[in-house]
């Protein structure tokens, strides 16, 4: 009891983690509401922790969560059911979005080193990059989101283990084998979407 007492936090985001998992892989717009909430929360788990890159993803998440939310409902229709789409990301796009993910990396890197004590300021800020690229294909529902999300979570349940956060290391294991299915399922989805 006083292992979960002291880990509540932990524990709390660690459930909202499944809740939006579980949402996204349905492709439910319902998965922006938990991301609003479960990010505030994950902003006082990471600082406590010394996961400064984190903590500072957790804000972004919160503001994108928000735009992710406001694409998903107001975007032009792209399916013959009034609802937005999932695509494959297009090729112009890839040169862009990995020259972004290099300036992010090399950018929080810097801030982590300069101005924090972080000691895994590499894959702290590495995760961290990636995942502006991977929320941002997230809000434009890419499936190439998936891919993304694959990278980081077994990179992050790695840090999680090491920093002594034990739930949210189980969570982005689970994340790992959760992506996985679901690029197949946002596979199969698409592949209905356009025969419709």
């Amino acid at each position: 009891m006083e292992f979960l007492f002291a880990h509540w936090l932990d524990l709390l985001t660690t459930i909202l983690g499944l809740l939006y998992i579980w949402l996204e892989y349905r492709a439910s717009i319902a998965l922006w509401m938990v991301g609003i909430i479960m990010p505030a929360l994950d902003i006082v788990l990471y600082w406590q922790n010394g996961l400064y890159g984190d903590a500072g993803m957790a804000v972004y998440y919160t503001v994108a969560a928000i735009y992710g939310y406001a694409v998903w409902k107001f975007r032009r229709p792209t399916t013959p059911s009034g609802g937005v789409g999932i695509s494959s990301m297009p090729l112009r796009l890839y040169v862009p979005a990995a020259a972004f993910f290099v300036v992010a990396w090399i950018a929080t890197y810097y801030v982590l080193v300069m101005w924090t004590n972080s000691t895994v300021p590499l894959l702290d800020s590495f995760t961290n990059a990636l995942s502006f690229v991977g929320l941002w294909a997230l809000s434009r529902k890419y499936i190439e989101q998936w891919f993304f999300w694959i990278v980081v979570d077994a990179i992050s349940a790695y840090l999680y283990i090491t920093k002594g956060i034990p739930f949210k290391a189980g969570l982005y294991s689970l994340y790992v084998v959760i992506a996985v299915m679901g690029y197949f399922k946002w596979k199969r989805d698409s592949l209905e979407e356009s025969r419709e």
